[in-house]
Order: C-alpha cells, then structure tokens, then sequence
C-alpha cells in the first residue's frame, strides 16, 4: 500500500559506488541546489550514485551526492541497491596522489566499519558523515 510506504529519506551512499537497477517508474530524486530532481530512469540501465568513500578517496573532486526515494501512488516501485565499498578494516583517507601542498587532505582518516557505524548511528538529514570528518 503506497499511502502506508515512506521511501527513503535523504541520505548519501557510504561506500565508494551504488549501483541501481530499477522499473521504469519514477521515486529516485537528487538534491541539487537545494532543489530534488527527479531521475527519470532509463529502460534496462543501471544508475550509478558516487558515494562518501569516493569523495574521500578523491579528497572532494568527485563528490557524493544526496538523494531520496519517494514512493509511486500509483505503482510499485522495484529498485535493487548493490552498495560496493572497501573491506571493512580498512582505513579510509583521501589518495595520496590527491594530496598536495596547495590541496591538503579535506577528510580525516577512519576505518570503513567506523564510518559506516557512525552513518548508521546519526540522523543525517540532508547531511552526509562528511560533515563529521571534514578537516
């Protein structure tokens, strides 16, 4: 029952990527300048969200995004997540190859499971647990 469904709230994806593979209904929205769009997904294709560990990896180039599913009154709506990520006992820092003078690290480093406990432990509205291990 759809008036019963919540979705999901705003979040980003902790890992490095999430793939996606949906119906053809519309529910996936993207924050961007605190305005939602709506993904308008393709027939047979994945989308591919960056999450929190790439833009640590990449010490912000590539940044995670926020979004939320909203649910379809009128369908249902099917999407299957694969979150991909690093094992969980490692420790997680922006590449050295990333590093320079003129661009310290923006990230402080963590063990994957620690970051991924503390994402799971706090109610992130519209935030990421960037925010937590900015430098």
């Amino acid at each position: 029952m759809p008036e019963q469904a919540m979705g999901l709230p705003p979040h980003s994806d902790h890992g490095v990527l999430t793939l996606l593979l949906q119906n053809e209904l519309e529910g996936l929205q993207l924050l961007r300048n605190d305005t939602w769009i709506p993904i308008h997904p393709l027939p047979n294709s994945f989308i591919v969200n960056t999450g929190d560990q790439m833009e640590i990896f990449t010490n912000g180039k590539y940044k995670s995004n926020i979004h939320r599913a909203v649910v379809n009154k009128n369908a249902t709506r099917i999407t299957i997540g694969t979150a991909h990520g690093p094992p969980l006992d490692d420790v997680v820092a922006p590449a050295t190859e990333m590093i320079r003078e003129d661009n310290p690290p923006a990230y402080r480093a963590m063990k994957y499971k620690d970051y991924m406990s503390l994402q799971q432990s706090n109610e992130l509205n519209k935030k990421t647990c960037l925010d937590y291990i900015r430098i």
